[in-house]
């Protein structure tokens, strides 16, 4: 499998972390979206990453879907969402909570990216901020629940929840570092800290 995308995207990175975590080869061909547009549109009429091309050349598209496909693959035993239940309920809703906070933080720093100075809204950049703010705030909440060993979600090993919610915070930290999130959010801070360096995620770390 090819997994397009740049580990800068938190949409693409959460999906490399996964296939990492569920132990699936793939091959990352990392590209920019802006800088590389022509070659991602013959396999994703969106230009967007993540974009995972398949063995057999069928391409997904989406981290939520290409994130779906790849929980049937891997099985019950490595799978990152309960297939059922209230565990899963919980998971989807943490989870959804999570990559939230990161397509915030995205368009509070499209704001400052792709506009002109003097066209910037500051508002509605401060507008996503507490949106990202609001996301990460619960997600500290279940970091303070589970201390310094557990899992966000409450489950007995890495859920999606886990992964989404160190990339968001991760990505928001890198991109609106006026959020001051290690001093906001101590037990998040803790929490990213120790999952970024198991191997999942350090090895497909998040670019300086």
């Amino acid at each position: 499998m090819k997994l397009i995308g740049s580990f800068l995207s938190p949409f693409a990175r959460r999906v490399a972390v996964s296939m990492n975590a569920m132990d699936l080869s793939y091959e990352m061909d990392s590209m920019l979206v802006f800088s590389n547009a022509d070659a991602i549109r013959p396999h994703n009429p969106l230009v967007r990453v993540p974009t995972l091309i398949l063995d057999d050349g069928e391409v997904l598209v989406e981290s939520y879907a290409i994130l779906d496909w790849l929980d049937e693959v891997a099985g019950a035993d490595k799978r990152l969402i309960p297939a059922t239940g209230l565990d899963r309920r919980r998971v989807m809703k943490d989870t959804a909570i999570a990559v939230g906070s990161m397509d915030k933080a995205q368009w509070a720093i499209y704001e400052f990216r792709h506009r002109p100075e003097e066209k910037v809204h500051q508002p509605w950049a401060d507008h996503n901020d507490a949106q990202v703010m609001g996301g990460l705030g619960f997600l500290e909440g279940l970091a303070k629940e589970v201390g310094g060993t557990g899992w966000l979600s409450a489950t007995d090993r890495m859920s999606q929840t886990d992964i989404s919610a160190v990339v968001a915070y991760g990505f928001a930290g890198k991109v609106r570092p006026n959020l001051d999130l290690a001093g906001e959010l101590p037990a998040l801070t803790a929490f990213a800290a120790r999952c970024e360096a198991l191997a999942p995620f350090a090895v497909a770390p998040l670019p300086a």
